[in-house]
């Protein structure tokens, strides 16, 4: 069997063209079929008022014979009243809502008819000509009700599938149309990200050449001295590190042997950063020599309890220092390097150069949590669209089996 192929918009003509024949004579009778059952709902609503009314004048006569069974019609003709009163009519015909009337209004005619005959009995004899008068209307009305009901169940009820089908093909043209929207939102956000991409870029660019300006790259030299003259001290103090730990837990535990709070924290801020407490220090680091001074002692006095090979090592480096030049070279050019940063974060250059670097980088946050909301956004319109599609690719699988289904044709929606 051949195939053919359609696009969503040829399919509904090409169906319309072949189903015509079928379709459109059984929409037409589901017309009148509805309009006929409306006119008669109608009269019969006209009947019933007719009677609330003429009971109505009865009851205000307060004729004993008459009074309770004026009553009993008078409420139930404001029931029939209500009841039609809840049927809603529909105003654009398919096999769904008319199938929902025809079994609503089916259900009404029969509670009517139970009514009817419990209560018409035991209101006779009177009212005799306004009962036969609505139970005309009535019987008229159960017929088109019936009528309504056979052709719903028995002819409207084949062409339901092609109907659904009909409604599935403009349900994928909504959702086609959705889908164009929501890829022309994305493109536009898209083009947003982009745009933002290009000033973060700038920025980034103008940050980079304001660093590279002669104030940030005499900090950037003077870092790298710095940073070269701590590693120095580190490898001068590197055999006392196992030492001063101890002597911080003798300290610490009470048995110190004389060292001070500040001569306690100078010794941990060594071990850290050498290059810091060495700048803190006065000419002649007397805080460190004095510290070595007592760790001395301790090692004299084995109070620290080290291996020999550490301890050999730790008295080595302790006699180096003390009594070498090379300490006070290093405090002298640490002190040195310290002076000259201290002036260049102080001036006037290098105020101008934090102060822009600090606009460029609040500028640059701004435009990345902007970015950042862009891409979020974008990202739910793509998960929307994918949504789109799969329902859109699961409403034209069944169209094509509907198609197959109704008329034996294989087709392909493209």
């Amino acid at each position: 069997m051949s195939e053919t192929k359609l696009t969503i918009t040829e399919l509904q003509s090409w169906l319309e063209k072949e189903t015509g024949s079928v379709l459109t004579p059984v929409q037409t009778k589901a017309q009148e079929q509805r309009d006929q059952t409306r006119n008669a709902l109608q009269n019969l609503s006209e009947a019933s008022k007719m009677l609330l009314e003429n009971s109505q004048k009865e009851i205000e006569k307060r004729n004993m014979k008459v009074y309770n069974r004026a009553r009993a019609l008078n409420k139930l003709a404001s029931l029939f009243i209500e009841r039609i009163r809840k049927l809603k009519v529909p105003e654009q015909v398919s096999y769904d809502n008319l199938s929902v009337f025809a079994a609503e209004t089916q259900k009404a005619i029969v509670v009517t008819e139970i009514d009817i005959r419990n209560w018409f009995p035991k209101i006779s004899p009177f009212f005799i000509m306004d009962r036969r008068k609505f139970l005309t209307f009535y019987e008229k009305t159960k017929l088109n009700v019936n009528s309504l009901n056979d052709f719903v169940n028995k002819e409207y009820v084949k062409s339901k599938t092609l109907e659904k089908t009909f409604q599935i093909i403009a349900d994928v043209q909504t959702l086609e149309r959705q889908v164009a929207d929501i890829e022309a939102a994305k493109a536009n956000l898209q083009s947003e990200r982009l745009v933002l991409d290009k000033e973060i870029l700038e920025l980034q660019q103008q940050a980079s050449h304001m660093k590279s300006k002669a104030a940030l790259e005499q900090v950037t030299s003077i870092e790298a001295e710095t940073e070269a003259l701590n590693n120095e001290l580190k490898q001068v103090l590197n055999h006392l590190q196992k030492p001063f730990l101890k002597m911080q837990a003798l300290a610490t535990s009470g048995g110190g042997g004389g060292i001070t709070p500040d001569e306690l924290k100078m010794i941990g801020l060594y071990m850290e950063n050498p290059f810091e407490a060495v700048i803190a220090e006065q000419a002649g680091c007397g805080t460190l020599k004095e510290i070595l001074q007592k760790l001395t002692n301790f090692l004299a006095e084995d109070k620290l309890k080290l291996k020999p090979d550490k301890q050999r090592k730790a008295e080595q480096a302790v006699s180096e220092i003390l009594n070498s030049e090379s300490l006070a070279k290093l405090h002298t050019r640490s002190v040195e390097v310290a002076t000259r940063k201290k002036q260049l974060l102080a001036s006037p250059e290098m105020e101008e150069a934090k102060r822009c670097l600090s606009l460029f980088q609040q500028q640059m946050e701004t435009l990345r949590v902007r970015k950042g909301n862009v891409e979020t956004d974008e990202q739910l319109k793509e998960n929307q669209r994918q949504e789109l599609i799969a329902r859109i690719s699961g409403f034209k699988k069944t169209i094509e089996a509907n198609v197959q289904s109704f008329m034996g044709k294989q087709i392909r929606v493209q």
